[in-house]
């Protein structure tokens, strides 16, 4: 009897663990998608980097953690900086195309003439502009980069910025700082071509 009841508390548990996690999983994975992928590029080592993350996930479950979101982005970071170390030592860095569908000019063509719709040379420039952006934030190297993602995409504090990457919060708001100098270099230098 004993057994019977131990077995169906554990069966409980299982689908309980299950729910919370496909709930942590439709609640954080886009936006850990975007975080890992303007890390890496890859959209294959980014797919593998969140399986993994989310196993962890799934086996740290019963861990008490105060930030789940912090944690799951600290667990991908790492797996990430693990997976480019490995690469690095094996001297084979992947070199995939990265998708720019989102990029593509959408262009309408109508009685044998190509002609761009108002909406539509709209939406193109909006899009130039984020990937003017995107650009300049990945020109940024190694932790400025992080804490401008996690600041800006992942809308973490400062504070929890600083517990991530193991650093003090001054050292957040001085990394910051630099970051948006550059970026800002950056863009005004882009402007002027």
């Amino acid at each position: 009897m004993y057994e019977r009841s131990r077995k169906v508390s554990r069966k409980g548990s299982e689908n309980l663990d299950k729910h919370l996690l496909e709930a942590l999983y439709h609640r954080y994975y886009k936006e850990l998608y975007i975080f890992v992928y303007s890390l890496c590029g890859s959209e294959t080592v980014t797919d593998d980097i969140l399986q993994d993350t989310f196993l962890k996930a799934l086996l740290a479950l019963k861990d008490s953690h105060t930030n789940m979101r912090a944690w799951l982005y600290m667990v991908a970071r790492n797996l990430y900086y693990n997976y480019y170390n490995r690469q690095k030592n094996l001297f084979s860095i992947e070199t995939e195309e990265v998708d720019r569908r989102n990029s593509r000019e959408k262009i309408i063509s109508g009685e044998g003439e190509a002609f761009i719709q108002n909406d539509i040379l709209e939406e193109i420039l909006h899009k130039e502009e984020k990937k003017r952006v995107w650009d300049a934030v990945n020109r940024l190297k190694g932790q400025k980069k992080e804490v401008i993602l996690l600041q800006y995409f992942g809308d973490f504090s400062q504070k929890e910025i600083a517990a991530m990457l193991k650093i003090t919060p001054g050292n957040v708001k001085v990394l910051s700082y630099r970051a948006k100098k550059e970026l800002k270099e950056y863009l005004t230098k882009e402007e002027g071509r």
